[in-house]
């Protein structure tokens, strides 16, 4: 009779430890199953999350072999397929605070969705009694997708800014929350959303684009913070090494169709930050990384640079 074996992560009362358990196959089912069928026959104490079992509220998050999905929507067979073994290793979603076994504390997450005021200010349009004041279907056709965000955490999960720090970066489900209200044709003030997003850490993704790898929704979180990149660079809101890198960035590329890596450093961190990296920098300069005579030595443009820039110039009017 074929085995499927699970090895769980385990955490109860500040013990760490990874536990196995064997169950006979069953054609079809799911990796909840599984965890349902250890609870039932053999040990009551392995505490997990789950509700609707339909992929719809999310409480059932876990980590499979390291890649953070629904345990009520991925199925065993596929799985054990894709992993070439009948062994899988459960433990519980990442960059969460682990409470038991494989559920993991959201209050703090809670507290930190809420800086994004995660809700409408109406237009006073909307929000005259019984007056209908219907959006239009191209209106609502800009945030719909964000509606679909069921904050199963799977996104933050996987998110390299945040298993390197936390604390100056929000959640990319936060991002997208904020990001659903600012495209709503019907909020009153998208500042509400944009400010505090742009003040923890819009500019400090690393571009990993796991957010968008691991979404059981096929949602884009890494879209969504650029699109509040933009709304935030057209509200006035520059103040940021980000900012400053991106538009060094566009520059150098529309000048040269080349970067200039020393003078981007200075434009981005300013001299005092810059000098901080001086012992880098000759290492860089070393290894024929960089080239610090580019500061004095213009830089002739790449061949077919009227190509580059009519790219830009067509990707700005895309944009609008």
């Amino acid at each position: 009779m074929r085995q499927i074996t699970y090895h769980i992560h385990r955490y109860q009362q500040g013990r760490a430890f990874v536990q196995t358990f064997k169950f006979d196959y069953e054609p079809d089912r799911t990796i909840l199953w599984g965890l349902q069928k250890i609870k039932d026959t053999q040990d009551p104490t392995l505490t997990f999350l789950a509700a609707c079992r339909s992929a719809v509220c999310g409480a059932c998050s876990i980590r499979v072999n390291g890649e953070a999905m629904l345990g009520c929507e991925s199925k065993i067979d596929e799985l054990t397929e894709r992993y070439g073994t009948d062994e899988l290793t459960i433990a519980p979603i990442g960059n969460f605070r682990v409470i038991r076994d494989l559920v993991v504390d959201w209050e703090s997450k809670v507290d930190r969705l809420k800086t994004v005021a995660p809700w409408i200010f109406l237009k006073a349009e909307f929000n005259e009694g019984d007056k209908i004041v219907r959006q239009t279907p191209a209106d609502f056709k800009k945030f719909v997708a964000g509606t679909e965000c069921i904050l199963c955490g799977c996104c933050a999960s996987e998110c390299n800014k945040l298993t390197a720090r936390q604390d100056d970066f929000l959640e990319p489900y936060v991002f997208t929350k904020a990001n659903r209200f600012v495209l709503d044709s019907r909020d009153d003030a998208p500042m509400a959303h944009i400010q505090p997003a742009f003040d923890n850490g819009l500019w400090k993704c690393v571009h990993c684009m796991n957010c968008i790898s691991r979404c059981p929704k096929h949602l884009k979180p890494a879209q969504d913070i650029s699109n509040l990149r933009k709304e935030a660079t057209k509200a006035g809101l520059t103040n940021s090494k980000g900012v400053r890198h991106a538009v060094a960035f566009k520059e150098d590329l529309y000048k040269t169709g080349r970067l200039k890596e020393v003078s981007m450093s200075l434009k981005s961190d300013g001299v005092v930050d810059s000098a901080k990296q001086a012992f880098y920098a000759l290492r860089l300069w070393k290894h024929s990384k960089i080239n610090p005579f580019e500061l004095v030595v213009p830089q002739k443009p790449v061949n077919g640079i009227d190509g580059v820039r009519r790219l830009m110039k067509a990707a700005e009017e895309v944009s609008k």
